[in-house]
């Protein structure tokens, strides 16, 4: 009898990497750049969109990751929560659509985010942006890639940081960094995390509420590029509790997030 995969085996790693890819093959369908998607659509509470596109990524992986770690528990956006996975020491922590805002307006900025969970840490991680052909990894302790290029942040300051986020938590770190370069919000939360990772973005702001789908897979991609996303204490968010929510948070090259978080405090 072969011996259980573990989290970190390289055909696992490899089989979730094609099961994420064919997702994303599975949502174009439904996109249509720059206009309305074809898919149906209806809102959920606090009048959050959801599409039929997201439910069946939503169960295209669930059925496919699930056959891959069958001891795993799941979290999904788009799934009942089942408190049986409090108890697993794996989890699958998954946002078929992230971003379904922009998916079903045609805007180009959503992903698929996918992330296996170890007792409350990530320790893989994919962030796939279907549209712009931009596939992010990362394994714990083994780096962080995409496209297959390493992704190591630059532990150098820049004169003009360009900060990403809701406009009310820029102008709270505009007074305490100075002028910044103010960039367009990342409407999917897991894309914009991974921008910080790939140094297109200085400093990733979050409002309160973000959920550990919306966060997970990326937040590993930006440890392992050498980053750090933390709340306003520098404390790292934690996964897989009865409660998925989170506050406000911070994303920064390690270099960079002292002086970030200093900034969100004054």
């Amino acid at each position: 009898m072969h011996a259980p995969p573990t989290p970190l085996d390289i055909s696992l790693a490899s089989a979730v990497r094609d099961t994420v890819r064919e997702a994303g093959a599975l949502a174009f369908p439904y996109f249509r750049s720059g206009a309305q998607t074809a898919a149906k659509l209806w809102y959920k509470e606090r009048s959050s969109p959801v599409t039929e596109a997201d439910i069946a990524l939503d169960t295209f992986l669930k059925e496919s990751l699930m056959r891959l770690l069958p001891e795993a528990g799941w979290l999904s956006e788009e799934t009942a929560d089942d408190p049986a996975r409090l108890d697993r020491p794996l989890v699958w922590i998954v946002d078929p659509i992230d971003g379904t805002r922009a998916f079903a307006s045609g805007h180009p900025d959503w992903s698929i985010s996918v992330a296996l969970v170890r007792d409350g840490r990530p320790v893989f991680g994919i962030v796939h942006a279907p549209v712009h052909e931009r596939f992010y990894e990362a394994t714990l302790s083994q780096g962080a890639f995409c496209n297959g290029a390493r992704l190591s942040l630059p532990e150098q300051p820049k004169e003009r940081l360009r900060v990403a986020g809701p406009k009310p938590l820029i102008d709270r770190a505009e007074r305490g960094l100075g002028s910044v370069e103010r960039l367009p919000k990342v409407p999917s939360l897991a894309l914009r995390l991974v921008r910080v990772a790939e140094g297109s973005i200085d400093v990733g702001l979050v409002s309160a509420n973000a959920a550990d789908w919306d966060i997970a897979a990326a937040d590993l991609i930006l440890h392992e590029a050498g980053g750090l996303l933390t709340d306003f204490r520098g404390n790292p968010p934690p996964y897989n509790r009865a409660d998925p929510c989170h506050g406000e948070m911070i994303a920064a090259a390690s270099w960079l997030h002292p002086q970030a978080i200093g900034a969100m405090r004054t």
